[in-house]
């Protein structure tokens, strides 16, 4: 009788996430979408440096017509250079602010229907909220945010006209200050959180006209403006920040394309990152069911992992005050 019932408790053991796998992988939504790139207009903002000259590369390297935008005529030259000596392919350049959207909207339009869209460009100043300066909070938001909706709004209506020539794609550049406040990033956080809600809502209202949105989130990465912010970031942030290493921009770009090639939603690029991206799932959008699997079968020990990283942020945030206390 024992072997019995225990081989019936082995079986309900087994069942069970046999049947969660089976229901996940009729509800789970969007559907998985492969997004091709060769051949393909990719237009990408912030494209003059960084993760998306990087990415640049890796497309034009894998035959895509590119585009980039950023502010500077002489930094965008200088990239159209790098990109046609590392792959042979030549790019057009156009020189905008994504906070003027009629100039954004003008580029948009001479460059010709878009097939995968990269929101990539962003501003970055690390400093406690009561020592910034009300026109840099701006400045982030103005950049990182309404630069999104900007770019986003004037690309859409010739994605949208694409009838018949495959899944485009919506790419937006966020970070993992993106997913989870950090001393210091204030402003930065609210620019990058601000993101998920755009990418989550625009996915639903893009999805009819087989447009899929990615939320890529970068942990640090060792771009000219990482290199910037290092100067002046506070010392408590650098604290907090030391369990994460930093990624090159080559390795991020590699992860970005893949993440937006399989039509993810959240793209996350290292293990903390898809940490990250599984204790912040929420509502998310989610086109695999086996991921969403270890969302549901992870949540509770994700969070847990959570509260005691939570735990010793705010130990070293006590220790550095009281260090400041002592030697005032």
């Amino acid at each position: 009788m024992a072997v019995v019932s225990s081989l019936y408790l082995l079986f309900l053991l087994l069942l069970i996430p046999l049947l969660l796998l089976i229901i996940l992988a009729l509800i789970v939504r969007p559907r998985p979408v492969k997004i091709p790139i060769k051949s393909r207009h990719v237009f990408i903002t912030g494209g003059s440096s960084g993760i998306g000259l990087a990415l640049a590369v890796r497309c034009a390297a894998e035959g895509a017509r590119v585009s980039i935008l950023a502010r500077s005529r002489d930094k965008l030259e200088e990239a159209k250079r790098s990109i046609q000596l590392a792959t042979g392919v030549e790019v057009a350049t156009f020189a905008a602010d994504v906070r003027d959207y009629d100039a954004v909207s003008k580029a948009v339009n001479e460059s010709g229907p878009i097939d995968v869209l990269v929101v990539n460009q962003g501003v970055f100043v690390a400093e406690e909220l009561e020592k910034q300066s009300l026109d840099e909070v701006k400045f982030m938001i103005d950049v990182n945010l309404l630069g999104s909706f900007n770019v986003i709004k004037a690309a859409l209506p010739s994605m949208k006209a694409r009838k018949g020539h495959g899944p485009a794609s919506i790419a937006i550049m966020s970070s993992q200050a993106g997913q989870v406040g950090i001393y210091g990033y204030t402003a930065y956080s609210a620019s990058k959180f601000g993101l998920q809600g755009l990418a989550q809502a625009l996915q639903q209202e893009v999805i009819a006209d087989n447009i899929h949105v990615s939320l890529i989130f970068p942990p640090d990465t060792e771009t000219p403006g990482f290199e910037e912010e290092q100067k002046t970031r506070p010392q408590l942030t650098n604290i907090i920040a030391a369990s994460s290493g930093a990624m090159k921009p080559e390795e991020v770009a590699k992860i970005t394309l893949e993440g937006i090639k399989a039509g993810k939603f959240s793209v996350s690029c290292n293990f903390e990152g898809f940490l990250l991206s599984t204790a912040t799932a929420g509502l998310s959008p989610q086109r695999s069911f086996l991921i969403a699997y270890v969302e549901v079968m992870t949540a509770g020990l994700i969070r847990l992992a959570a509260l005691f990283f939570q735990w010793d942020w705010y130990r070293a945030i006590d220790k550095w005050n009281s260090t400041k206390t002592s030697g005032a």
